[in-house]
């Protein structure tokens, strides 16, 4: 069988994994820059990708990997509250025999000619800073949408959730440029915690574009900590 080869890394303003978008495309303004390693620089293989506005990414789930090789055929989605089972092959749970996540980005910019070689700018990525990416393939809209597609039980608890109301002090906010103002209110508007963590009185901590955010969540409403 043929190895896996690793052609790039994606840098996102995400160092952990808390507070990552539970999807690509769900924060739309989120910035990615891919580069690639130098045995996949060759700007060849960039021919023709400039023709289409979406990519998939093939990447690993770097964090998850275990070591005796073990897998479970159901795992507990965190979006069901993390108390109900379902079969691996039903979720995009990161615990799966082969640790492959896969996501559809926006393609921004290409820039072939960077002192790293060439880079891929993208927007809704939904990676921790620094993942391993295997693969990318165009977004063909003639066949990769189905807009008639059902959900099932992920789009029935997707249903269910109220954006939230979220409140950043000025302190916060002038740390970060505008562009990032925005996406950190998206990410606390789709509410970062696990489902299963509702306790009004504790402080969340994520790492978000190289500050950390402490929050508290009562209710429907996110209070950003100065």
């Amino acid at each position: 069988m043929q190895k896996l080869e690793v052609i790039a890394h994606i840098h996102t303003d995400f160092k952990t994994k808390f507070g990552i978008p539970r999807q690509s495309g769900l924060v739309k303004g989120l910035l990615g820059t891919i580069t690639f390693e130098p045995t996949y620089r060759n700007i060849e293989a960039f021919r023709g990708l400039e023709g289409f506005s979406h990519i998939w990414l093939l990447w690993d789930f770097s964090e998850a990997h275990r070591s005796d090789n073990s897998w479970s055929p159901t795992v507990r989605p965190p979006m069901l509250g993390g108390n109900q089972r379902m079969g691996v092959w039903a979720t995009r749970s990161p615990f799966r025999p082969n640790s492959i996540g896969l996501s559809s980005v926006r393609l921004v910019d290409i820039q072939l000619h960077t002192q790293q070689g060439p880079k891929l700018i993208v927007e809704g990525a939904d990676l921790m800073d620094g993942t391993p990416i295997y693969d990318i393939k165009p977004y063909l809209p003639f066949t990769d949408s189905h807009p008639d597609a059902t959900g099932g039980f992920a789009q029935v608890a997707n249903d269910t959730i109220e954006p939230l109301q979220v409140t950043i002090p000025d302190s916060i906010l002038m740390r970060l440029p505008k562009e990032k103002q925005d996406s950190l209110k998206e990410i606390l508007q789709a509410d970062p915690r696990p489902h299963y963590q509702k306790d009004d009185t504790r402080i969340y901590t994520m790492e978000f574009a190289g500050i950390e955010i402490h929050f508290q969540i009562a209710g429907n409403n996110v209070q950003v900590l100065p």
